[in-house]
């Protein structure tokens, strides 16, 4: 059984997929030849997680679909998305897959297109509470659709979407704290805060935090996810505040990957942007969390995200236009120091966790495929 698998540009995209493969080899055990795909942009991220699980990964040119007039978007509509399509109907017919998995987004566009055009059975994923305008558009030429919130069915045709959540690693959940204490040189005493921006870093993040991470870390310790492109900078600037790195509680990396089950372990709260992903590693290691979405975010997804999470009472939310020294401070004071408060946010988070959400999409992949 031959499957291509497509997505790309962030780890949210990139890391699911790879939880849905290690469940389609799972089900087909030992009866049945695997060979998987992967087409998507020529990333670092890409690369490193596919050389790790042994897929081959082609290249292709992606082009965003905006929903506002750019030059740019010109390039990318009338150029780079012509040639990706271009790329994967070579690329799809030296390979000819069974099926198809689209993570989605403008990364998955060409190749879902060229699929489409060679009658290959798609199934596409959105992990998003709303769907952004490339996933909408792909919706017509996917078989199945499986969404991971409850409510995102009614954006796409019935007779093709089934609510599957969103598939994440499982190795995920299985950190120990002891031996995250050791990784990161931890205070086991000390309550630890987790800060992510994600593969690619935050800026507004890492601003609010350096802005009152002197106070912080008087009480408490900081695993800090800066981003590989922030990392020079967060670093400077928590030297010129007098924060030794590696010391005074405070532990910034650049990214973490296969340390990520440890740092959430350690976490007793997690400061994150509202990326899906991101939503559910915290849900599944049911971690009360701070949520600030991307301003501006595509189709807003972000902020939906997080609006569906607050309203649930599940994370605390804040807009990054009022992401104050205080009223950050005051909210991660307010969930550290009430027990209370913090055991409902776990409580409440628990319910957007779905364990089998990669054995569910895992399974429509291979009967499609079949």
């Amino acid at each position: 059984m031959r499957i291509a698998l497509t997505g790309g540009g962030t780890g949210g995209h990139i890391f699911p997929i790879i939880a849905v493969v290690k469940k389609i080899r799972e089900l087909a055990g030992e009866r049945r030849e695997m060979e998987f795909l992967f087409l998507g942009p020529d990333g670092e991220l890409e690369k490193k997680v596919m050389d790790k699980e042994f897929i081959p990964a082609k290249n292709i040119q992606c082009g965003k679909l905006r929903r506002y007039f750019s030059f740019v978007t010109l390039v990318d509509f009338f150029v780079k998305i012509p040639i990706g399509v271009i790329q994967s109907l070579w690329r799809l017919l030296v390979f000819m897959p069974d099926a198809v998995f689209a993570k989605g987004g403008y990364a998955s566009f060409p190749v879902a297109v060229a699929a489409w055009l060679y009658r290959i059975p798609i199934v596409l994923h959105e992990s998003d509470a709303t769907p952004g305008l490339a996933n909408q558009i792909l919706s017509r030429f996917a078989k199945r659709i499986a969404v991971s919130f409850s409510g995102s069915e009614s954006f796409f045709p019935e007779r093709k979407v089934f609510l599957s959540g969103n598939p994440i690693r499982e190795e995920l959940t299985k950190g120990k704290r002891e031996e995250a204490v050791k990784k990161f040189e931890l205070n086991p005493g000390k309550k630890t805060i987790l800060v992510m921006g994600g593969s690619q870093g935050a800026r507004a993040i890492n601003r609010a935090v350096l802005a009152v991470l002197p106070k912080l870390i008087k009480k408490w310790q900081v695993i800090h996810i800066t981003g590989k492109n922030e990392y020079e900078a967060v670093a400077r600037e928590a030297g010129k505040l007098g924060v030794k790195i590696g010391r005074d509680g405070y532990f910034p990396k650049p990214f973490l990957m296969e340390e990520m089950p440890l740092a959430f372990s350690a976490a007793d709260l997690v400061v994150s942007r509202a990326g899906a992903n991101a939503l559910s590693e915290i849900a599944a290691n049911t971690k009360p969390a701070i949520i600030i979405p991307i301003e501006g975010s595509a189709n807003k997804h972000q902020e939906q995200n997080a609006f569906v999470f607050s309203q649930s009472g599940a994370a605390v939310a804040l807009e990054q236009g009022n992401l104050g020294e205080n009223i950050l401070f005051e909210k991660i004071e307010k969930i550290l120091e009430d027990n209370e408060f913090c055991f409902e946010l776990k409580e409440r988070i628990k319910k957007f966790h779905s364990p089998k959400a990669a054995e569910i999409i895992a399974g429509e992949i291979t009967k499609l495929a079949e």
